[in-house]
């Protein structure tokens, strides 16, 4: 008997498959770029907020370049659909970036949407926003294994002292 692992294999896919054609998927991801410049955090679809998460820090790379930079202008004209967005970009964002080599963005995941699909959802957002931080869920909670496991062992050392009479 031969045991096989259901893996994702690609076959050529280099990224994810949004809308009709690439030229849609394309639109997609300009207007998720454009609506992070502008919100500085936005919700959406966890596969499409990951997909747009490099595009929008290579986008955040190449403002820190400066805009008499030729090629970063035309990255920003191209990926920035509201033009008056590009100012921001190049007067806000990257001088907030300057000292910081990468990882412009957070990708936080939030509950499934309702409705019929229940897609998994999440917030994408720039660090260093002026809006308030959202509250990370905790990963350790008192109903892990562990966590139950080192309660039990405090208790019994805690019996353990009390009856020879020690403090712990």
């Amino acid at each position: 008997m031969r045991l096989s692992v259901a893996a994702a294999i690609s076959h050529g896919r280099v990224y994810r498959r949004f809308g009709l054609s690439p030229r849609s998927r394309l639109d997609l991801l300009r207007n998720l770029v454009t609506a992070l410049v502008r919100h500085e955090r936005i919700e959406t679809p966890w596969a499409r907020a990951d997909e747009m998460r490099g595009y929008a820090e290579r986008l955040i790379d190449y403002a820190k370049r400066g805009d008499k930079d030729e090629r970063a202008m035309r990255m920003a004209d191209f990926w920035l659909t509201e033009k008056d967005l590009i100012h921001k970009l190049f007067k806000v964002l990257a001088p907030r970036f300057q000292p910081h080599p990468g990882s412009y963005t957070r990708l936080l995941q939030i509950p499934n949407r309702d409705g019929l699909d229940r897609a998994k959802m999440a917030v994408i957002e720039l660090k260093g926003n002026p809006l308030p931080p959202l509250v990370r869920p905790r990963r350790d909670s008192d109903k892990t294994l562990l966590n139950q496991l080192l309660k039990g062992y405090r208790q019994d050392a805690q019996r353990a002292a009390a009856a020879r009479g020690t403090p712990v």
